[in-house]
């Protein structure tokens, strides 16, 4: 019984979470839509920072110990080699993806995490940073080896753009649908647009300020 009204708290605080955001949503919306009350949440959590913890690392743990499962893979595949960008695309996006597409949980904590990156209050950007360190170092590292003609800041600029992109894919197609009538019922088909969307971001031409430094004039030292 109290196994069932954790998780029917977490459940709940997902959900609502996701719709609201992290400083709209309160305990009592949280213990109403669980059917449980305030101190079952003191009970399994403690507070509600610890509630907001829980719910993230409920799912993000498994995501990010399937991205490392799937670099580990390529990586001995590849037995030293450089592994091609889009391997590593595929091992950190497409996990996500596919976790999005999935009706039973899955989507929603994607769209709260989307939502998070863009609505982050300190705390909880202190906490996301420390769950994804191990990963992003990984990540970094086969993506540094795949592409030593991009400059690390670059590549990190590119990162980042990369993860906002996947962000707004995944959280949802209303505002895709100002542009048109569109049909996101196919999540095999977002998953291919998008994986091609990022991976041509990832290899696309320098921007002119690489070309630019590149040509001015060193400083000429003291004599």
């Amino acid at each position: 019984m109290e196994t069932d009204t954790r998780s029917r708290i977490l459940d709940a605080a997902e959900k609502l979470l996701m719709r609201h955001g992290l400083d709209a949503t309160t305990l009592r919306m949280i213990t109403t839509e669980a059917q449980a009350n305030l101190a079952a949440v003191n009970y399994h959590f403690g507070s509600k920072e610890a509630l907001i913890e829980a719910v993230f690392r409920r799912r993000l743990t498994w995501l990010n110990e399937q991205r490392i499962a799937a670099l580990d893979a390529f990586e001995a595949e590849a037995g030293g080699a450089p592994l091609k960008p889009r391997q590593i695309v595929e091992a950190f996006f497409g996990v996500a993806i596919r976790m999005a597409a999935d009706q039973n949980g899955g989507q929603t904590f994607m769209r709260l995490l989307g939502r998070t990156y863009t609505e982050p209050t300190d705390f909880v950007r202190k906490f996301l940073a420390e769950e994804y360190a191990e990963v992003i170092a990984r990540f970094k590292a086969a993506f540094f080896k795949a592409l030593p003609d991009v400059p690390q800041e670059e590549f990190l600029w590119r990162f980042h753009f990369m993860m906002g992109a996947l962000s707004y894919a995944i959280s949802g197609a209303d505002a895709l649908r100002l542009l048109g009538p569109i049909d996101d019922s196919d999540p095999d088909a977002l998953y291919a647009r998008l994986m091609s969307f990022l991976i041509g971001g990832l290899r696309a031409p320098l921007p002119e300020i690489h070309a630019k430094s590149a040509k001015k004039p060193r400083a000429r030292r003291a004599a």
